[in-house]
């Protein structure tokens, strides 16, 4: 009964020794949870203002609460005389673990992260990619970014490889350039076959008129002189003009006697039988 009573009293005395050590702990429990929602309020009053992508919002903002938090624990642990270094090295241990077994995971997120920091793209812009992604940007997700191509299929990139390759954004420019092959007969007039389609190129309300569309001879081919049309779009408009100009091309050749020649090849037989000569 005495050591009972003995091991009471030294546990009061303990406690009374602590009560300094919980009171403190206590306050910066709370003072510490005022301070954080208070700086995550700001800094989220600062993103607004900015403009911020709601993406990157919410990225950063866990990401704050988190350490933030995990080094408010600490502080409180640390204040009551828990020893704090084994936690730490456990933890450290427990993340290395998980670091290894996710390695393709935390790859994704490291480019997700530089994807919504640095914005290469943004949701709506046509983009192409090194690793075979191209199509009209749906979501950015931390991990993945959802493209949905000219056939209406919805892929899934991996946000590692896309962050690690040539990324062409077809959105961002302000001019797209055209060129299209059209061939001609060799017996027809080069100089009217140029006229005719710079008439259809400056009636075109979608082609720029700086830099001047320019119509010239690419190449004298097998069958055909191959005249290069050349001129720029606005972006928006790029395949429904160019579409369109092969067609209207078609059509005045038509009308103006303009042929546009298949491939031909001349066979020529020598020592030929006397009756396939007559």
């Amino acid at each position: 009964m005495e050591n009972f009573e003995g091991r009471i009293e030294r546990l009061i005395d303990i406690l009374v020794l602590k009560i300094p050590d919980v009171v403190a702990a206590i306050l910066i429990l709370f003072i510490g949870r005022y301070a954080v929602k208070l700086l995550l309020r700001i800094i989220n009053s600062r993103f607004e203002k900015r403009n911020i992508d709601i993406s990157i919002r919410g990225f950063v903002s866990s990401l704050l609460k988190f350490v933030l938090y995990a080094l408010l624990i600490l502080t409180v642990a640390s204040t009551l005389g828990i020893q704090t270094t084994s936690f730490i090295a456990a933890l450290s241990a427990f993340g290395l673990a998980v670091g290894l077994a996710l390695q393709g995971s935390l790859s994704n997120f490291a480019g997700g992260v530089l994807i919504l920091l640095f914005r290469p793209f943004e949701v709506g812009d046509y983009i192409d990619s090194q690793n075979g992604s191209s199509g009209t940007v749906e979501k950015i997700d931390l991990l993945y970014t959802t493209l949905k191509d000219a056939n209406g299929i919805k892929i899934f990139s991996p946000n590692g490889t896309l962050a690690n390759s040539v990324i062409k954004n077809f959105t961002k420019i302000t001019a797209r350039r055209f060129d299209i092959v059209v061939g001609i007969g060799y017996d027809d007039n080069i100089k009217v076959a140029k006229e005719v389609i710079l008439n259809i190129l400056h009636s075109e309300e979608f082609i720029l008129k700086s830099p001047e569309p320019t119509v010239f001879v690419g190449s004298l081919g097998d069958s055909s002189v191959n005249l290069t049309v050349r001129g720029w779009i606005t972006p928006d408009q790029f395949w429904d003009t160019n579409n369109s100009l092969q067609e209207k091309i078609k059509l005045a050749f038509d009308e103006k006697g303009i042929s546009i020649p298949f491939p031909q090849t001349e066979m020529l037989i020598k020592n030929a039988p006397r009756d396939l000569e007559n």
